[in-house]
């Protein structure tokens, strides 16, 4: 393991505000962060240079890994082709198996259910015949995804009835999809867990998720887990990036049912339901990141406070001058422009408790 000098450039892959609060914690340790973004990139405010270019750009892939001494990503969508020129030039960290997993709904499932692990029965979709036959298998209701994109409820269709199988099929517009039965879980979780480069794991405290319309709206620290319940939590999310060989923060979210956890999906980045971190810890999620993906020794993840994340999302953020006068309140702006239904703006960490 070899540390990266103070000074060193980051590239981030993602202008997003995973990439701007990436960037901040960067700079905190000493280092530079070079966006790769085509579009707006918010992450741009804060970062020492930013390549605006799309991914089929080599010749400005090609500067952008000149320019950098490791690379990361804050979102998993990249494409294959650009991965493959940048890993040729420049190490990228977390390795490209963790992310063409987590890229594909059906490799995902195979890899957790490899390992022994827990996920909702599913079944790959190819057409609507497929659909029926996946149907009448696994029951209803059950949720039909495409394998690959979507996020915050996009690319996701539930059913309830056979009927709902036609439009269902519609709705992925052609799309390879995977049929996954309804898991009436009690409440769900995640755990933000880090890999270093030695190998090394440090998870923090498992964070209770609310979401919706398919959106996170707030992650609550700690999670109503009995004791038993959180290690098992934090040994399936370990489980999981020793297995991948991980460096870099990993976002786990789980279902808990009367039998067990079950994993819902896995996110190879820094997570929207780890930004209590920012509050709650010494060192939170993204310099826990930077560290990992810098070759530097992870830090204590330990919880000192009670922690409500809340996202602010669309006209939420017309209470920010109302949040700012509240106490034990963090509010965090992501530099975005108006507010639109569903656009994530910012979000609020709000203290509800200092442990003893």
């Amino acid at each position: 393991m070899t540390d990266l000098p103070a000074g060193s450039v980051i590239g981030i892959l993602g202008g997003g505000q995973l990439g701007r609060m990436l960037s901040v914690a960067a700079s905190r340790l000493g280092y530079r962060c070079h966006i790769y973004e085509p579009g707006a990139a918010p992450a741009g405010d804060v970062a020492f240079a930013v390549t605006t270019a799309p991914y089929d750009d080599t010749a400005a892939l090609r500067a952008f890994a000149a320019s950098v001494s490791v690379i990361t990503y804050e979102f998993e969508n990249v494409p294959t082709s650009a991965l493959d020129l940048l890993e040729s030039l420049t190490p990228i960290r977390p390795n490209r198996r963790a992310l063409a997993i987590s890229q594909d709904r059906l490799a995902e499932k195979a890899f957790l259910n490899g390992l022994g692990l827990g996920t909702a029965t599913w079944a790959p979709v190819a057409s609507q015949t497929d659909l029926e036959a996946a149907v009448a298998r696994i029951g209803l209701p059950a949720i039909l995804k495409t394998t690959r994109l979507g996020y915050d409820g996009k690319g996701q269709v539930r059913l309830n009835h056979a009927t709902d199988i036609p439009a269902a099929w519609a709705a992925m517009a052609g799309a390879d999809a995977v049929l996954e039965g309804f898991i009436p879980f009690q409440r769900e979780v995640s755990v933000i867990v880090a890999r270093g480069q030695d190998g090394a794991v440090a998870a923090y405290d498992p964070g209770e998720n609310v979401h919706e319309d398919g959106i996170l709206r707030s992650t609550t620290v700690p999670a109503g887990l009995t004791p038993a319940q959180r290690s098992d939590a934090v040994l399936i999310a370990a489980r999981i990036v020793t297995a991948l060989d991980y460096v870099g923060v990993m976002g786990v979210e789980l279902f808990v049912t009367p039998d067990g956890l079950v994993v819902n999906e896995i996110a190879p980045r820094v997570h929207n339901s780890g930004h209590w971190t920012q509050s709650g810890c010494s060192v939170d999620q993204f310099e826990q990141h930077i560290r990992a993906v810098a070759g530097l020794p992870l830090g204590d993840g330990t919880r000192y406070a009670d922690v409500v994340m809340q996202n602010l999302i669309g006209d939420d953020v017309l209470r920010v001058p109302n949040l700012l006068k509240a106490p034990d309140t963090a509010v965090h702006l992501y530099g975005k422009g108006d507010p639109r239904p569903g656009r994530k703006m910012g979000h609020v960490n709000r203290i509800i408790r200092r442990k003893a």
